[in-house]
């Protein structure tokens, strides 16, 4: 039995002055796919050549697989090495949100594909050789036993680099084609996916910056070190990656100057110096990704097609259907007994 007693959560408390915010952000801007029209964009759909649809669901496919991987891999490990009730409260409602981005991504193969078609895209996650070199990568780290300070670093510099770098090669392609007025629905799902990213890199690089600025001076020398090492991997990985998916859409070279101003915005998050030398962005990306197309406000709207579902209360008789016709402990009167 612990030692320790155990607390209860003190929200008048908090144990920092940031991570109660963004717990209130994010469940301000909750939102869900169904509550979404992916079907009026099916005609527009039909309308894009095969390899525009085959960038556009293979992309969203490797952005499945990654926020599968944070979901259940990333937000568990990092809630699990952090202290505090509201960082780990905070950390398990972005493993959620997660959950909830990966869903969004199944629900658009199911609008658009046939059932063979997702049965492909599902098969390529698993054998696309540059996509795995990514998520094993990134896995290895989150499992590596190392827990001291450098070790949680590390797990929490590489979850932000997924959140604000590397799912940038798959949203490209949405943000392209939603600035040009084609798949504008599913364009939205990207929009709020997008802003919820962008929350997740901010909080998990103010937490990695904690970690950091407590280092000594050998230890924050050998971070930096690691972290060049391991952003010339992954980024070289995802310059393969990039060939693989944009090769014939003709976007390669936008996609990667892509990649690069993101990388440099991991690096701002993280209190580091920039890798790569700025460049300017494909102008209709850019315009996505600062929420100028839509009514985004990183602080307060969720997005411009969003339209929140009616609901109505849910009654014994609603789970009694569900349940087929009934359930143990069910009284004749349709309530469930608890004598």
């Amino acid at each position: 039995m612990s030692q320790m007693p155990f607390s209860a959560t003190n929200w008048s408390d908090p144990e920092d002055h940031f991570s109660a915010t963004f717990y209130e952000k994010y469940t301000s801007q909750l939102w869900f796919p169904d509550e979404i029209p992916l079907t009026n964009d099916a005609l527009v759909w039909q309308s894009l050549s095969d390899d525009e649809r085959w960038t556009y669901i293979h992309a969203s496919a490797g952005l499945n697989a990654l926020d599968t991987l944070q979901g259940e891999v990333g937000m568990p490990t990092l809630r699990g090495l952090v202290g505090g009730h509201i960082r780990k409260a905070t950390l398990q409602f972005q493993g959620m949100m997660e959950d909830i981005h990966a869903r969004s991504y199944s629900l658009m193969n199911k609008t658009f594909l046939t059932t063979s078609q997702e049965r492909e895209v599902f098969g390529w996650v698993r054998t696309q050789p540059h996509l795995q070199f990514k998520i094993g990568f990134i896995g290895d780290v989150f499992a590596d036993p190392d827990v001291s300070r450098l070790g949680l670093w590390k797990k929490l510099v590489v979850s932000c680099m997924l959140e604000t770098a590397l799912f940038y090669s798959g949203f490209f392609y949405p943000l392209y084609l939603a600035g040009q007025g084609r798949m504008v629905s599913a364009g939205e799902i990207f929009n709020l996916i997008i802003l919820d990213e962008a929350l997740h890199g901010v909080y998990v690089a103010l937490l990695a910056q904690e970690q950091f600025d407590a280092m000594n001076g050998a230890e924050q020398t050998y971070a930096k070190a690691w972290y060049r090492q391991a952003l010339d991997t992954l980024y070289q990985n995802e310059l393969a990656y990039t060939e693989v998916l944009y090769a014939r859409v003709n976007l390669t070279d936008e996609v990667k100057r892509f990649l690069r101003y993101n990388f440099n915005v991991l690096a701002d998050n993280l209190g580091l110096e920039h890798t790569f030398p700025d460049e300017e962005i494909h102008p209709v990306v850019q315009n996505g990704i600062r929420a100028q197309g839509t009514t985004h406000d990183f602080f307060s709207a969720k997005g411009s097609s969003y339209a929140k579902i009616g609901v109505e209360p849910l009654t014994d008789g609603d789970i009694a259907e569900l349940w087929g016709g009934g359930f143990p402990g069910q009284s004749a009167s349709g309530r469930v007994s608890h004598d």
